[in-house]
């Protein structure tokens, strides 16, 4: 090489050479395939175009832009936790600082989305709510199966299991038969009938399969089985599972449940949620009880989960 190149530069040309000989490729050609490309933009790196042209509310009620933006928003984060989980899952050697370091990034996130939820509780009129919704049926956040992805990568499955079905089930170790009894099913079931809303019938067409085949996948690799093979008794850790699991199942579905509490709450009766869910008994933690680290909490703990919170959540409305 040219011996008046700075060193440093002559050194990344080396590795740049290296680096393509491996694949069978010449530098050159993609040296020449640089000079004459375009400079990388900012709106062009996140397709900014493209991310404004997403929000295509279906009536006429400025909310309505409100209300798919900040969906839109909370899908990404729940993106963002499940490539934190994948990387721990596929970590050769997972070190400490490594699990803990992803595990603050999947709090934060959680935190993130529990405390922007006053876009939603405190930003939109009440009376432009209740007459957009009526547009989207039977469409509904419950249908959020990155939310249940992130649940079945957590823990084990018995842990998701309707509480009134977990002992029944406990002793099955088929996990067709637990995903059967996932406690969210019956917060789309109609009460009266038992029959499973068209809410519901259209999210398990598209997705049971998936959930079935993510929790094999992540049967003996999922969040606690990590924590009690790499890192049991560990307090840092523990403390991050803990945090994790408020956020998770006590805070977010408070947040939500605030929300659905200002716009859905009617005296004497209360309006059905987007879809048909029953928010009343689905969203509530002390009603559902799930955790995704059971054993990390006292039995006081596990008998008052949620319940302050929940009475703090009305009282504000």
């Amino acid at each position: 090489m040219d011996s008046s190149l700075d060193p440093k530069l002559q050194e990344q040309l080396l590795k740049l050479q290296q680096k393509y000989a491996v694949m069978g490729q010449d530098l050159s050609s993609y040296l020449d395939g640089l000079l004459h490309s375009d400079y990388l933009t900012y709106w062009d790196y996140i397709h900014l175009d493209t991310l404004l042209s997403l929000q295509n509310p279906k009536t006429q009620f400025p909310d309505e832009r409100v209300f798919i933006t900040y969906h839109q928003i909370t899908e990404l984060y729940f993106n963002l936790a499940l490539w934190e989980i994948e990387q721990i899952v596929e970590r050769a050697t997972l070190e400490e600082a490594f699990f803990v370091a992803r595990l603050d990034r999947i709090i934060r996130y959680f935190k993130n989305l529990a405390d922007s939820f006053d876009v939603m509780t405190d930003g939109m009129e009440r009376d432009q709510f209740l007459k957009f919704r009526m547009s989207l049926l039977p469409a509904s956040g419950f249908q959020s199966a990155q939310y249940r992805l992130i649940e079945i990568c957590s823990t084990d499955m018995i842990n998701l299991v309707d509480v009134q079905y977990r002992e029944a089930v406990e002793a099955c170790s088929d996990i067709g038969q637990q995903v059967e009894k996932l406690y969210w099913r019956s917060g789309a079931t109609e009460l009266a009938s038992g029959k499973k809303t068209l809410t519901l019938q259209q999210f398990e067409e598209k997705y049971m399969k998936l959930f079935q085949e993510t929790g094999m996948k992540h049967r003996d690799k999922n969040l606690w089985k990590l924590y009690t093979a790499n890192f049991s008794g560990n307090a840092s850790v523990i403390s991050r599972l803990r945090e994790y699991d408020l956020f998770a199942n006590v805070y977010w579905p408070l947040a939500h449940m605030k929300s659905a509490a200002r716009y859905l709450h009617k005296d004497p009766e209360d309006i059905k949620a987007t879809g048909g869910t029953n928010w009343q008994k689905y969203l509530p933690p002390r009603f559902q009880k799930i955790m995704f680290f059971p054993e990390l909490w006292s039995d006081q703990e596990k008998s008052e989960w949620g319940r302050a919170g929940v009475e703090k959540a009305l009282r504000q409305v």
